[in-house]
């Protein structure tokens, strides 16, 4: 049986992530930040709650001690995010406008709180036969992309979310070669209706879905150190 943990799982894509991974017969945790709408999310999917916020190191630590008692950890997807860039109003802070402590709140949950789950999981990935980490990035962490006019994400005004993904990207090249025996990819779940960007997406989450949980179930002689959405390889 494969054991699953997927953070900021309570809604949207890690939600629907979980909906599938469960149906394809995986032992899933939903991680939530807020504990009573994790446990009303995994009573819905039938699957595992554990609180879980990924700016905090005490409750990452305590997740990690009771999924390590529940049995250990085969697949760990770092979900969680924030883009609060974006306003209410759906107007995105650009260049002229954001501050450095817009960029530092959106890389303590985007970029810290990865490092913070990897680094507190990472002796329950190693014990498993087959580990994969599955970090969700965004199309517009793409230097490529953003540098191309024309390209998606080249008009996109916004910093902080960008740069924070880009930086999420980083840390899974490097981790991947650090731990070769684990398969760790970042994947562009396209522009999906989510929480995170207002509900703005021209996607569904089932199809945004569709590539965090393919990458969350490659085996030992599948990809590592890749940058992949629903079509193939993404351009760093």
């Amino acid at each position: 049986m494969t054991t699953t943990l997927i953070t900021g799982a309570n809604k949207g894509l890690g939600f629907e992530t979980a909906r599938r991974l469960s149906a394809a017969g995986h032992t899933v945790y939903i991680g939530s930040r807020d504990a009573e709408r994790g446990r009303r999310a995994a009573e819905q999917l039938g699957v595992r709650a554990v609180q879980l916020d990924v700016t905090d190191d005490a409750s990452v630590a305590a997740a990690a001690r009771a999924i390590e008692a529940g049995g250990g950890l085969d697949v760990l997807i770092n979900n969680a995010g924030i883009q609060e860039e974006i306003g209410a109003d759906g107007v995105v802070a650009g260049a002229a406008d954001v501050t450095a402590d817009m960029m530092r709140r959106t890389f303590e949950t985007n970029v810290f709180g990865t490092v913070r789950v990897l680094h507190a999981f990472l002796p329950l990935l190693q014990r498993s036969a087959a580990p994969v980490v599955v970090n969700v990035s965004s199309g517009l962490a793409s230097l490529t992309r953003s540098a191309t006019p024309g390209a998606p994400g080249y008009a996109y005004p916004g910093v902080a979310y960008p740069a924070s993904k880009t930086a999420v990207n980083m840390i899974t090249v490097r981790y991947a070669t650090a731990f070769p025996n684990m398969r760790i990819n970042a994947v562009e779940p396209g522009y999906t209706k989510t929480d995170l960007n207002r509900n703005m997406g021209l996607q569904t989450v089932e199809q945004g879905a569709e590539i965090i949980v393919r990458m969350a179930q490659v085996g030992p002689d599948g990809p590592t150190g890749g940058y992949f959405d629903a079509e193939g390889t993404v351009p760093w």
